[in-house]
């Protein structure tokens, strides 16, 4: 690792790796540093349709053809079965009370299902980590990065012309040179240590803290007693990521085909402190006694890792780039596993870097264009961290909540729909935040609700549903369904106005995303097939 290089990117998880492999493509010289040893534990396990569709395009974009696959479930299966990986058909919501099993209401008010894709060969996926990052590293190295791991990195200097680094591994140090270091190491990571940028709080949101780990034994929801049966979900309710929301914090159940479960709690600081969440397994034996539904999913599970326990789970730091050195978002910030907002999130930052690299290297315009990029990265962290700050002071009215998450979905499903059909100008930035329309009133209900007063409840709630309905591409504004909301063409062709599209242009959207599928318009003499297997 001696050559001066192009690029040092500092941490070899999914983001440093794909990073570094992007920057091979654009025929730059990398050398990518881990700390750790591949296969290692990670947290950030579940993917969203934005997430598998900025892969895909990226994939795409600069000639990765093993890795485009990894963009869906069922491709992802039949190019590397080898890498585990979670089914993942849609976001599965339960609102649990202390000390009471789960109501299942018959109306579905303590429950919402919306569904991320119509069948399993184009479903999303929860990353198994451990494999999933050792895949993109190998694929990295292959691609001539120079890759050491179990290093030690420290800053020797740094200034707008290179940077100079002491790598140290095995007992011995050597240095090594970069025009640029790219921060893949997470949060708090290896450049907002070296550079002491400071930090920024993120406004309403609480400093919460998480217990996880990984399990087996653990039960199907499917194989409880606890769903009316006259009607079928939209989706198996366990192959999604399951959030279990109660007053205080939350927990989360992924699946991977492996048997092994991705499990852990969110907590605001009151709960964290009654759990004693440092004390790892005793604490969680304590969270379970609080619920007794998930306490019988959990009733035969054993951990197949160490507790992990972080607190605070909120960061982010107050710059994220500078003349030679910028972070991923992954690196930039944190704000909650709550939505599944970190993968996009991160993708959205390598897609810019990625393009920046290849447009800029070499001449003066490309520190502006990080510069830039990075204050867009703390915005769109911002605006995620609003909305969750929001969710989290109405985790004891599962309707607010409910409502409040549809945000979310309306600028989720609108993003990627504008994306497919071309037009990604359309949503603006990360949850449509430069909407004309939808960004202002996102902003209000989000200030509305943590302004928590219940004067104002109703107010909150027709604000809501105001701000979706320009953006609600997939029926959320449809009370009958009753929290329930499969994948149903129809809602495309019906909205295709919001997308400023074409019949024609819906269906030939959908035929790319279910090539064996026939899809014709809701408006014509057929429907298109909605398995849920």
């Amino acid at each position: 690792m001696t050559p001066p290089f192009d690029l040092a990117v500092v941490g070899a998880g999914f983001a440093g790796s794909l990073t570094a492999l992007i920057a091979r493509r654009l025929g730059l010289s990398v050398a990518l540093i881990e700390r750790g040893r591949h296969p290692r534990f990670a947290i950030g396990e579940s993917s969203s349709p934005l997430a598998n569709l900025l892969l895909e395009e990226l994939a795409d974009r600069y000639d990765l053809p093993r890795i485009r696959p990894l963009a869906a479930w069922g491709s992802w299966q039949r190019a590397h079965p080898e890498i585990g990986c979670g089914l993942k058909r849609g976001f599965t919501f339960y609102a649990h009370a202390r000390g009471k099993p789960f109501a299942s209401d018959r109306e579905r008010r303590d429950q919402l299902l919306v569904a991320a894709s119509p069948c399993d060969e184009v479903a999303d996926t929860h990353w198994y980590r451990p494999d999933f990052d050792a895949f993109l590293a190998r694929e990295a190295e292959a691609a001539g990065a120079a890759y050491s791991d179990e290093t030690e990195l420290s800053i020797v200097s740094m200034d707008g012309g290179g940077t100079t680094l002491e790598a140290r591994r095995g007992g011995r140090r050597r240095t090594l040179s970069a025009r640029l270091v790219v921060d893949a190491s997470g949060p708090g990571g290896f450049l907002h240590g070296g550079l002491s940028p400071g930090e920024s709080r993120f406004q309403g949101l609480p400093e919460t803290s998480a217990l996880y780990a990984h399990f087996t034994g653990v039960r199907r929801l499917e194989a409880l007693p606890i769903f009316p049966s006259e009607e079928p979900p939209p989706y198996p309710v366990d192959d999604a990521a399951v959030h279990h929301v109660f007053e205080g914090g939350w927990i989360w159940v992924l699946r991977f085909d492996n048997g092994i479960v991705s499990a852990g709690v969110a907590a605001t600081p009151v709960l964290a402190r009654e759990l004693r969440l440092p004390e790892g397994e005793a604490a969680w034996r304590r969270l379970l006694a609080l619920f007794p539904t998930v306490a019988e999913q959990f009733e035969e599970a054993e951990t197949v890792t160490p507790w992990f326990h972080r607190h605070p789970m909120p960061f982010r730091s107050a710059a994220a780039a500078g003349p030679g050195w910028t972070m991923l978002p992954s690196a930039a910030a944190f704000v909650d596993p709550l939505l599944s907002t970190g993968f996009p999130l991160t993708l959205l930052g390598i897609e810019r870097l990625a393009a920046a690299l290849r447009d800029d290297w070499g001449t003066p315009a490309l520190d502006a264009r990080l510069q830039t990029d990075a204050t867009t990265t703390l915005a769109e962290v911002g605006t995620a961290a609003a909305l969750v700050a929001a969710l989290y002071a109405h985790f004891d009215d599962f309707e607010v909540f409910a409502a409040l998450t549809q945000l979310y979905f309306a600028a989720a499903s609108y993003a990627e729909a504008a994306r497919r059909l071309g037009r990604p100008e359309l949503s603006g930035s990360f949850l449509s935040r430069n909407h004309p329309e939808f960004g202002p009133a996102f902003a209000a209900c989000t200030r509305l609700a943590l302004a928590r007063d219940p004067a104002r409840r109703r107010e909150l709630l027709d604000a809501i549903a105001r701000a979706v309905e320009p953006l609600d591409v997939i029926g959320l504004s449809d009370r009958s369904r009753r929290n329930w909301y499969p994948v149903l063409p129809d809602d495309l062709f019906a909205a295709r106005r919001k997308l400023g599209a074409t019949r024609e242009e819906i269906e030939a959207m959908l035929q790319t995303m279910l090539p064996a599928t026939p899809v014709t318009s809701g408006d014509g003499a057929s429907r298109a097939s909605t398995p849920s297997r």
